[in-house]
């Protein structure tokens, strides 16, 4: 953190009130104007924060927020209409936490894992995807996206810098090199009524790597009619994850591959399409491929078989416009 960085950090939590004022590692000022502008457009319109809920993040008192939101013409009635070109994806802005229950499980979740995806039938819901929400190797576990279990790097004392998704001209990237030489990244590409997935990881140490276990999470609770805390509402299917709303006319379906497990969370309430990398060696980089997408039907067993036709599997890694 910079100078400025930890001054801004300082006014900001003084500035707040104590209801806001909490050691959760939420509160990230703007480095810039034009960062703040798009947090804020973000935050508005598309994740519809509250005041507090916004302050808890960027840190401004309330009279600066009102100031710059006139400043910068942003309110609920200024939101551009949604394009249909492609499904709409948003970082996470945090601040809010995206689970319903088991919150324990999940303290001071970081936003740079998280993406918010938005229902295409329904523009105030989305569901936040947590990709990835750990990796496990044959070290122990070597990531987490929040607090809940120590961590090789927490056991050491070690604090991890907040990073943020980079928003390339297609597609959103998150990448990370931790202490010990291994770095791992999430590639997530919107499509018209899908993403186009894949993880890497590439182990920088000098010894092979195994067990690199990731788990993945997509989490409902600001979806609505598909947050009740059950997994009756889900199915797990063919490696594929899906869980339909209340009158199964509608679904959200994720899978990655290779999976070695699926499952549900019905307390966050969240899916799980679990993967897990290939034995790494030094110096190797080693891929998965995933699959995201809506659908308005009632027979999710021929939509699977479309998904599947697709070759979603079987496409390129290694570069990013091979399409499946």
């Amino acid at each position: 953190m910079t100078l400025r960085q930890l001054l801004v950090s300082v006014v900001s939590i003084w500035l707040l009130p104590p209801a806001l004022v909490v050691g959760d590692g939420q509160l990230r000022p703007a480095n810039s104007v034009a960062e703040l502008k798009s947090w804020l457009e973000n935050m508005v319109w598309y994740h519809r924060y509250t005041t507090d809920e916004i302050r808890r993040v960027i840190g401004l008192s309330e009279e600066e927020l009102d100031g710059r939101l006139r400043e910068f013409g942003i309110e609920s009635g200024t939101r551009p209409q949604p394009t249909a070109d492609r499904l709409l994806v948003l970082s996470y802005p945090g601040g809010r936490h995206p689970r319903i229950g088991f919150l324990d499980g999940a303290i001071n979740p970081q936003r740079e894992t998280k993406l918010s995806v938005f229902c295409p039938w329904d523009d105030r819901s989305y569901v936040v995807l947590d990709f990835p929400e750990a990796v496990w190797s044959s070290l122990g576990l070597t990531y987490l996206a929040h607090t809940h279990i120590p961590t090789i790097w927490t056991k050491q004392g070690v604090e991890l810098p907040q990073l943020e998704w980079e928003k390339q001209e297609e597609c959103y990237v998150m990448q990370r090199t931790l202490p010990n030489g291994i770095s791992f990244g999430t590639e997530v590409v919107p499509e018209t009524n899908y993403l186009r997935m894949k993880m890497w990881l590439t182990n920088g140490t000098d010894q092979l790597l195994s067990d690199l276990r990731v788990q993945n999470c997509v989490m409902l609770k600001a979806a609505a009619g598909f947050a009740d805390q059950t997994n009756e509402n889900k199915i797990f299917e063919r490696d594929y994850v899906a869980v339909h709303s209340r009158d199964r006319t509608r679904w959200i379906i994720c899978a990655w591959d290779p999976v070695q497990r699926a499952w549900g969370n019905e307390r966050c309430p969240c899916l799980h399409s679990d993967p897990q990398f290939p034995h790494c060696a030094p110096g190797e980089t080693k891929w998965l491929r995933g699959w995201f997408s809506f659908y308005q039907g009632g027979d999710l067993r021929d939509e699977l078989d479309r998904i599947e036709a697709t070759g979603w599997r079987t496409r390129g890694l290694d570069n990013k416009s091979e399409t499946p």
